[in-house]
């Protein structure tokens, strides 16, 4: 469907895409306008549906943002309410919530189309909760039939996460934003994951920065709401229970009952961190949660890391993991390198810089 201002059919939805183009750059109305040469007055009418954009405006739009013209005819498919969850900070701001939503609206957008075009995409066959409520014991069971699913062993360590993730189907995506914080983080967020349900595709997404093992347990906690959470929309503690099953698919109860039969150190927990990439904190945590630390030990451990420093900079290093199938839709569908970028830019209304942090192939297109 189009509109006419001016003489020139643009889509009648572009005034949503302009809105779009701002949060993902970070701009005002009044900053967009005063780029552009028109008044504040004009881009909201545009962006309320009061009024059509003409082809001059969205071409200018597109200059100052340096998203292709293609971005402004594109629409994203239609998500069901609450099937994107963010694990985040409380304090983060609404402007950023609003910012990240967008980033993953259109990457859920692009992953859409290309498993689309693609057609031998397999989405995950994953267990799914459908009960009203969840026991600490269900959680348990649905991590363990989710290992199952995923094909990894019962008791073992996950050895890579989102290499797991990617072969039952779900699409992993490393996100960023401008900002980042003093530990090297997007500001605010850690993860974020969208599954409409099957035949449609899953994406979980985590915001780069940190340390391996934190990047792990945000991919497990994401796949923790795909599993409780896809088809329980409305549940109070989702949080909560997305830890739940992030420890208990990253540390199975029996092998936790091993661990902690006998009194641990935090030598024994790095150990342990070592061997399994899962933090010395959530293990102990993980400890605490099956009634194997008692409250009192575990504070205690805490002391400890606090007096060592340990709570932001643990000892024993888990590396980081790299996803791969995003870029392998890309090069299938596009071709390799930054040729392959261009002509995907094209196609797929996002600029080759965004697809580079969003997909990297073997070389990372810069802006220009």
């Amino acid at each position: 469907m189009k509109g006419t201002l001016d003489g020139n059919e643009v889509p009648v939805y572009t005034g949503e895409r302009i809105r779009a183009v701002r949060l993902l750059v970070g701009i005002s109305q009044t900053d967009l306008a005063a780029s552009i040469g028109v008044t504040q007055a004009l881009i909201s009418q545009i962006e309320s549906g009061r009024r059509a954009a003409s082809a001059r405006l969205l071409d200018q739009v597109a200059e100052v943002t340096g998203y292709p013209r293609s971005f402004f005819e594109s629409v994203p498919p239609d998500l069901p309410p609450l099937s994107l969850r963010f694990r985040r900070k409380a304090t983060v701001r609404n402007s950023e919530v609003h910012r990240v939503e967008q980033l993953v609206a259109e990457t859920y957008r692009v992953v859409w189309q290309l498993v689309r075009d693609r057609g031998r995409y397999i989405p995950p066959s994953l267990p799914l909760a459908s009960s009203d409520t969840l026991s600490a014991e269900d959680i348990e069971s649905l991590a363990m039939q989710t290992r199952e699913a995923l094909g990894l062993d019962s008791s073992g360590p996950v050895r890579h996460v989102t290499r797991s993730l990617e072969r039952g189907g779900t699409v992993v995506v490393p996100l960023a934003l401008a900002e980042t914080d003093e530990d090297g983080e997007t500001v605010g967020h850690f993860g974020v994951s969208c599954w409409p349900g099957a035949p449609d595709p899953a994406v979980v997404g985590y915001f780069e920065g940190g340390t391996g093992d934190r990047q792990r347990f945000t991919l497990a906690h994401e796949l923790g709401h795909l599993v409780l959470h896809t088809r329980r929309r409305f549940v109070p503690d989702h949080e909560d229970e997305a830890n739940r099953f992030a420890s208990a698919f990253l540390v199975p109860r029996d092998r936790a009952l091993e661990f902690f039969a006998t009194h641990v150190t935090l030598r024994d927990l790095a150990q342990l961190k070592a061997a399994w990439g899962v933090s010395i904190q959530a293990l102990i945590m993980r400890g605490n949660q099956l009634g194997l630390i008692d409250p009192a030990r575990t504070t205690s451990l805490f002391k400890q890391l606090s007096a060592r420093g340990w709570r932001k900079n643990e000892p024993v290093r888990v590396h980081l993991e790299a996803p791969a199938l995003f870029s392998k839709l890309l090069e299938d569908r596009f071709g390799q390198g930054a040729s392959g970028y261009r002509r995907a830019a094209d196609a797929l209304g996002l600029p080759a810089f965004v697809l580079g942090t969003l997909a990297p192939m073997a070389r990372t297109p810069s802006r220009a």
